[in-house]
């Protein structure tokens, strides 16, 4: 990956960024980072906005247009609409719940087949689970918390075009971990991308 495509992942997975917080990830000086952020806002694939700190000057923060998150693979989002549109058409909203429970069934099985290899351990199956969404597309990672619950975060969304048009695949979705991840955790969706967050983000708390 070159520094201008890294630059544009790590807004991408971490979201807004200052110019420092970018030149200390990749490994370059502040003046480095900030020519590949102006590069990246002449392509039109960022742009930044000063937020005001505690203290001092208002501080820049570097975050992607929507053309920089279309630079990230979305499983080709017309053809799936006209699918959906067209499964409409033919057989109702009844034939549209079909398919999306046939697809949550094979992500189950999948989903299911992935915990069943990793250590036991809510972070273990977590990660497996996070793996599993990441082949996806989903560029999914987890993050553990001090008071032992474990955030599954999905940077990127690639049936954003499907569930924007059809909210079931996002139920779905939430429905199969709780179903896979059994009585080891409560399962809770933080962040959503089509509520406006930049991504999805999931709570999984162990069952005490």
């Amino acid at each position: 990956m070159n520094t201008s495509d890294h630059v544009l992942y790590l807004l991408k997975t971490r979201g807004p960024q200052s110019a420092q917080t970018l030149a200390e990830l990749l490994g370059i000086t502040s003046m480095g980072a900030r020519r590949q952020l102006e590069a990246a806002q002449e392509k039109g694939l960022a742009e930044f906005a000063d937020v005001a700190d505690k203290v001092g000057r208002p501080s820049r923060r570097w975050h992607l247009t929507a053309a920089g998150h279309a630079r990230f693979p979305d499983r080709h989002a017309d053809l799936t609409l006209q699918l959906i549109t067209q499964v409409r058409a033919l057989f109702g909203e009844a034939g549209l719940d079909q398919l999306i429970a046939a697809r949550e069934q094979d992500s189950e099985a999948q989903y299911r087949a992935a915990l069943e290899r990793a250590p036991s351990g809510l972070a273990s199956k977590a990660g497996a689970l996070a793996a599993a969404r990441a082949a996806e597309g989903y560029m999914a990672e987890v993050e553990a918390q001090d008071d032992g619950s474990v955030l599954l975060v999905e940077n990127h969304c690639p049936i954003c075009a499907a569930a924007t048009a059809c909210q079931g695949f996002c139920r779905s979705e939430l429905q199969v971990f709780r179903r896979v991840l059994g009585d080891e955790c409560t399962v809770e969706r933080a962040e959503h991308l089509l509520s406006g967050a930049r991504r999805c983000v999931y709570l999984l708390r162990p069952v005490r």
